[in-house]
């Protein structure tokens, strides 16, 4: 499963599941670039990325804006040398029920889940294109790409709209042997999911603390996902052991969906 030496960019990379995205693909020997739009979360990773041994460059980037995503691309080739695997890890949560939900918030959300994934996809294939070599792209997907969730119902749709673009570019890619795939978490217990359990109980009068619980109890595995559980599924997809693999969203969850 060695992807020692390749060059591997993570949006979001600066905390939760990014973070462990970023810190397990250096364990495996990759170069990594790190990105996101806050820098002081960058530099914190960088030097953990950098305890490992691993080589690690940051760029401070909107991954809603193309320019942005194209700049922090061209970065990683620059000072990596290389540029083979691409995570389009960056997103956002909303806890919103359908008849209050405003255009404002539906444009924020669908910007950064679904066009931030669609420019990650456009800009890498065209690098790899560029470079006259195989590429992988991997997109965050979510349980919710697969199920809609009541207060989650815009951000399921960005979701299943991901996992959309993820068979669509799968199957424009594959002449030029560029897989695409996604996986698709559950309840993971990040800063997100500490979000996400505020706004229900903002809007449900629930106690903070009783949405994570109940979600939690749901998982036949019987404990929270780590943003671990997710990087291990991220490394095989990036490796060529997943070769013969695309367009594929894959549930990693614990037991919470079954497709």
């Amino acid at each position: 499963m060695s992807i020692d030496g390749k060059v591997a960019l993570i949006t979001g990379a600066g905390q939760g599941i990014g973070r462990g995205i970023a810190l397990r693909l250096a364990k495996e020997g990759a170069h990594i670039a790190l990105v996101d739009i806050r820098n002081d979360a960058l530099s914190a990773v960088a030097h953990e990325i950098e305890a490992l041994g691993a080589r690690v460059t940051t760029c401070v980037a909107d991954v809603g804006d193309r320019a942005q995503v194209q700049a922090a691309v061209d970065h990683a080739e620059q000072e990596l040398g290389g540029f083979d695997v691409i995570v389009n890890n960056a997103g956002i949560a909303q806890v919103q029920a359908i008849a209050a939900v405003t255009p404002e918030e539906v444009e924020r959300i669908f910007r950064i889940n679904v066009q931030g994934t669609l420019w990650g996809i456009q800009v890498a294939a065209a690098k790899f294109i560029a470079r006259g070599q195989v590429g992988k792209i991997i997109n965050a997907c979510s349980i919710a790409g697969h199920e809609g969730f009541a207060l989650l119902g815009v951000y399921s749709a960005t979701k299943f709209a991901v996992r959309a673009l993820t068979q669509a570019a799968a199957k424009e890619y594959a002449s030029r042997k560029i897989t695409v795939n996604a996986y698709c978490p559950g309840v993971v217990g990040t800063d997100m999911w500490v979000e996400i359990d505020r706004r229900f109980s903002d809007i449900t009068g629930a106690q903070v603390g009783e949405t994570y619980r109940k979600y939690v109890d749901g998982i036949a595995l019987g404990r929270a996902e780590t943003a671990e559980d997710v990087a291990g599924l991220v490394a095989y997809l990036a490796g060529p052991d997943s070769d013969y693999m695309t367009g594929q969203s894959i549930l990693i969850d614990g037991g919470m969906v079954y497709r």
